[in-house]
């Protein structure tokens, strides 16, 4: 299975301090995930390398010579991809802008019919919890409905250092096991809707919403 991992903050400033605090949950979660499955491929998509133009424009709107060239790599990647895991931080009780907008830019068709993993933290006590309430409608829409199981890292500089690992050696069992209830999860239904995609074709019973919005009118 081929899993893209998604790390949604743009923040590179402080104060806050420290400043991109999700990195150092990622790369937990990278960790976490490649300890228990060691045969699926695991990529991360920053969104701080995709600099955006001010004015959003979907992928799929574009003209074949115009899109740009990090969005059309990020789409094959999307395409290819048997799962998501959404790395996101709480603002004013929703998820990140940054990874909304990325995520914004491509049609769901890309997406559908993948499960996807919603991982949030922050640094105080409800790690992006509320965040992750409205990930779920979000993430839903998107095609790539959310597995139940959800991860959520409060006070996460008290637990990662910047490189990832725990601060408190012995915290990392526990939180293995704790990340390792929603990745099971993730990797049951990627395996379920993989198995299944290929005996029946999604997209050739709903064709995908690529060219006119009348391709999801009413009658």
């Amino acid at each position: 299975m081929k899993i893209l991992m998604f790390l949604g903050t743009v923040r590179d400033s402080t104060p806050p301090r420290p400043a991109r605090l999700g990195e150092r949950v990622a790369k937990a979660c990278f960790a976490g995930f490649n300890k228990q499955y060691k045969d699926d491929e695991i990529e991360l998509v920053d969104v701080l390398d995709y600099p955006l133009e001010p004015v959003f424009k979907p992928h799929f709107s574009y003209s074949t010579r115009q899109v740009p060239a990090e969005l059309d790599k990020l789409a094959d990647k999307i395409a290819s991809a048997d799962g998501y895991i959404m790395v996101s931080p709480e603002y004013n009780h929703s998820m990140s802008p940054a990874l909304a907008n990325l995520l914004n830019h491509f049609g769901s068709s890309l997406f559908s019919y993948k499960p996807s993993a919603i991982v949030t933290y922050s640094a105080g006590q409800w790690g992006g919890m509320r965040a992750a309430m409205g990930m779920r409608t979000f993430l839903s829409e998107l095609g790539c409905l959310p597995v139940s199981s959800m991860i959520h890292v409060p006070k996460a500089q008290n637990l990662l250092s910047e490189d990832g690992h725990f601060i408190k050696s012995n915290d990392e069992a526990e939180w293995f096991d704790y990340f390792g209830r929603t990745f099971s999860q993730l990797v049951w239904w990627t395996q379920a809707a993989s198995n299944h995609k290929e005996q029946v074709d999604p997209l050739q019973i709903i064709a995908p919403f690529t060219q006119d919005p009348s391709q999801r009118n009413a009658p």
